[in-house]
């Protein structure tokens, strides 16, 4: 097959005189534009896309970072951007770290020193000041789903918070006022403004009638179970009436052992979820949950990404918010029993 040089020899012009002609950037006087054409005819000569890019500073590839691909949550925000960049004619370079802080930096200087366009970074941990540096000596790149302090990169989020408030909210009009928190960590802002809009909508209701326990905790199967655990090892009479379980994950496990340990939902606790990304209307009972709009994050970050032109890095960062949805379904009921509140007890 004919090359790049083939065409320029037999045109009579340099290499890179023919580079300019083909992507645009550079006129040539009429006579040496038709002897590089007829030069183009008589090789059968095809233009690589790749290279053409790469001469353009470009590889139309935007690469995503994400922690699992097995997560129903994950999945969903991957097929979101993949889809996305399908209609912007681009192609999606995949990278799953398995939440692993090693495997993120490792990932991230491949992508420094490959040929992406832009990066979509998502963990699913608290991060570093390793990984917000490297995140910051990027030239285009969006944060997604949960903060890395640090890194001042655009990043989009759902609004936890108000997926918190309400959550709570519901089980306080449902005549909740002892309940119990499952998941995150101090140190992910995805969990502390979940917990901080779940108090506050627990508030707006029951006012300083209400307690809420807390189980720390990654957003896990196994986190769930040892909720759940945790939950069931109680007397009957000492337990939350409600349990707001924050993911998907988290809630899958928690009904597991509940379900084991025979305790009936909502007859004997009600239970709210958060994500809704999995089949929770499919359960028995169909399980209430804040659904955040996955989709719509995967194809907010491409555009935002893709908006991105590199000039500008005294820019303050932005975050942007994604309203989310309770979803009201079979899982919560009112109380089995009053309140009694514990002086001593966390609010």
């Amino acid at each position: 097959m004919a090359n790049l040089q083939d065409v320029a020899t037999a045109a009579g012009v340099s290499k890179a005189t023919v580079s300019r002609y083909l992507n645009g950037s550079l006129e040539l006087p009429e006579r040496t534009a038709s002897l590089i054409d007829a030069a183009i005819r008589a090789l059968d000569y095809t233009p690589n896309p790749h290279a053409r890019r790469l001469s353009l500073g470009r590889s139309d590839t935007i690469a995503l970072i994400v922690p699992d691909i097995s997560s129903p949550f994950f999945a969903t925000l991957v097929g979101a951007v993949e889809a996305e960049a399908s209609e912007q004619g681009l192609a999606l370079a995949l990278y799953a770290t398995l939440n692993s802080p090693a495997r993120e930096l490792s990932y991230l200087d491949l992508v420094r020193t490959g040929h992406a366009d832009g990066l979509i970074f998502v963990t699913n941990h608290a991060g570093t000041r390793e990984l917000a540096a490297k995140i910051n000596r990027l030239p285009r790149c969006v944060v997604v789903d949960e903060d890395v302090l640090g890194a001042d990169v655009p990043k989009i989020f759902c609004d936890n918070r108000q997926g918190g408030w309400l959550a709570g909210q519901h089980l306080a009009q449902a005549g909740h006022r002892h309940v119990l928190f499952v998941g995150g960590v101090d140190e992910m802002v995805s969990g502390a403004r979940r917990h901080q809009g779940f108090a506050e909508g627990m508030a707006a209701i029951a006012g300083a009638h209400h307690r809420i326990e807390r189980i720390r905790g990654p957003y896990t199967i196994d986190a769930g179970r040892a909720a759940g655990r945790s939950f069931v090892d109680r007397a009957p009479h000492t337990r939350p009436t409600a349990i707001f379980a924050t993911s998907d994950e988290l809630l899958i496990g928690l009904c597991e052992v509940l379900a084991e340990a025979g305790v009936a939902i909502p007859h004997q606790v009600s239970v709210i979820g958060f994500d809704d990304v999995g089949p929770l209307h499919l359960f028995a009972p169909a399980v209430t949950a804040v659904r955040q709009p996955v989709r719509d994050l995967g194809r907010h970050a491409l555009r935002r990404l893709l908006a991105m032109d590199g000039t500008d890095p005294a820019k303050p960062p932005s975050e942007e918010l994604l309203d989310v949805t309770l979803i009201a379904r079979n899982s919560v009921a009112p109380p089995i029993r009053s309140f009694h509140r514990n002086p001593n007890s966390e609010e």
